[in-house]
């Protein structure tokens, strides 16, 4: 785990079932407006980072 991830602050989405349920990915806002993505079950394994403009074009494509 890096740095950045260890001192990001993970949330997971209402819809999944909050924080209690494994079945999600969990965002975190990280540094150089990107967002980390990771799986609630695999927290070790790290995460994937994607730029503000994909995570926006994401969300949008999504809702």
């Amino acid at each position: 785990m890096n740095a950045q991830q260890s001192t990001a602050t993970w949330r997971t989405s209402t819809h999944s079932g909050g924080s209690a349920s494994s079945d999600c990915v969990e965002v975190a806002p990280l540094a150089f407006a990107a967002a980390g993505v990771r799986d609630t079950k695999s927290r070790e394994r790290g995460h994937i980072t994607i730029t503000a403009t994909a995570w926006t074009a994401f969300l949008s494509a999504t809702r």
